[in-house]
């Protein structure tokens, strides 16, 4: 180790973090085994490139005033996330939501990481626990061997979920004639083709879905649960025939230029990359087998001809029980030289991933330094996100979460209405967050 601090893991916590510790004057050691001479990867990942987005191409709102992820999103811009930096730079167009091109994405961070004097990519498996220090980063997809080493050290087994992939379609195959562009409730542009339903289009739909030929699991694979943040679109439509038209294919908010009515139920596709050619399926990560998908997808109306340039797929998640295992600045308790970061953390998402991979940066650089960096308050996005993995979870229910509201410390004083409520924990957090980095000296010196 010749580094000031090792990473292990390319993605967008692992990138995130190397970036911050970088900038902040720190020599960084990046490790990413995809990519290395023996061909190394996940079932996951399609290339080798850092900070691939695998699932969506999409951060979620960035509505700062009444979200919990957009809250998330002005505070990492805040403290000159390179994940914001770079999604900014390559969004496309997704209503109020920031979505990107994802190649364009992933190949503005995997350059500006290789072009910082201070940090050496090595394309390497690291099979061990380091006895340096070292922040693991290595998502919801571990390589066996490091799940080995840490279910050792900690003593206690990794929880396992699974997670699903939406397929991507091919723009020129959609039927416009019958789809149209429209954001839900006209917030922002036009920028999501919807694809309507009838009545007996939907039922039929669900009976496909119900009766489609599924992945068949491992037996090891048998009793893991699902997350429910991303439920395959076939488990969920199991759960009862109008479950989809409450979810992801809700058509509330969206008026059919056709009819000038809601549609009975409707498919959204969202762009996927810059130039507009590729669109994604909202909502329909899957487990179907894929000559399936692409039979029971094409009965969608307007995606008859579809072509898919990637179909659905499934994987096993694993993440560490971090609410008993790791301390306030997500420190292994048994091993400190070793902090956790981004998904396997049990946060669930992209922007998640890449904030948890941004603190556990900042409170390595005031250790190295010799001191100590107060966490964010948990009025914050940040901090609330951050106290829910390392203690404030219920460690024997504790499941992957998103962030929200709901992590945060009740209002005070009397109960305001829904949409005043948001923009009171907004202007609560963003009162907290100037304090705290005003107070601490966060800024690398």
């Amino acid at each position: 180790m010749t580094r000031d601090i090792h990473i292990i893991g390319g993605g967008l916590a692992g990138s995130e973090a190397a970036w911050q510790l970088a900038e902040a004057g720190l020599r960084v050691r990046l490790s990413e085994m995809r990519g290395d001479d023996a061909g190394d990867t996940t079932p996951a990942h399609d290339s080798d490139a850092l900070a691939e987005m695998v699932c969506s191409n999409s951060f979620r709102s960035d509505d700062a005033e009444n979200n919990a992820v957009g809250l998330i999103h002005q505070e990492m811009r805040d403290l000159d996330s390179l994940v914001m930096s770079c999604a900014d730079l390559h969004r496309v167009p997704a209503g109020s939501a920031l979505a990107v091109d994802r190649e364009a994405f992933a190949g503005e961070v995997t350059e500006r990481i290789a072009a910082h004097p201070k940090i050496t990519v090595i394309r390497e498996r690291v099979d061990i626990l380091p006895d340096h220090p070292t922040i693991i980063a290595t998502g919801p997809l571990t390589g066996l061997a490091l799940a080995e080493a840490i279910a050792a050290e900690t003593g206690s087994e990794a929880l396992a979920f699974f997670d699903a992939i939406a397929p991507i379609v091919h723009r020129d195959s959609v039927d416009m004639d019958i789809c149209w562009m429209a954001a839900r409730w006209e917030k922002g542009g036009k920028d999501y083709i919807n694809c309507p339903m009838t009545r007996d289009q939907y039922h039929a739909f669900v009976e496909q879905l119900n009766a489609g030929e599924k992945t068949e699991f491992k037996e090891w694979e048998q009793d893991t649960p699902y997350f429910e943040g991303c439920m395959p679109i076939e488990v969920m439509a199991s759960r009862g025939p109008e479950t989809l038209r409450f979810g992801p294919m809700k058509g509330v908010g969206l008026d059919d230029p056709k009819t000038g009515r809601w549609p009975y139920a409707v498919v959204q596709l969202r762009q996927d990359n810059k130039l507009g050619t590729l669109w994604n399926m909202v909502g329909f990560q899957t487990k179907l087998k894929h000559g399936e998908q692409v039979r029971i997808f094409r009965t969608i109306p307007g995606l008859e001809n579809a072509e898919f340039a990637r179909l659905g797929g499934i994987h096993r998640n694993s993440f560490i029980k971090s609410p008993v295992l790791l301390d306030g600045t997500l420190r292994l308790k048994s091993k400190p030289n070793i902090r956790f970061a981004g998904q396997i953390t049990g946060c669930e998402g992209y922007v998640e991933s890449a904030a948890i991979g941004l603190l556990a940066a900042r409170f390595a650089f005031a250790e190295a330094e010799g001191r100590t960096l107060p966490a964010p308050p948990s009025e914050t996005a940040l901090g609330a996100l951050l106290a829910h993995i390392t203690g404030g979870a219920d460690a024997d229910n504790y499941q992957p979460m998103n962030v929200n509201f709901g992590l945060m410390p009740p209002l005070d004083g009397p109960r305001a209405k829904k949409g005043d409520r948001k923009k009171l924990y907004t202007a609560r957090a963003r009162a907290a967050f100037a304090s705290w980095l005003g107070e601490t000296l966060l800024q690398p010196a």
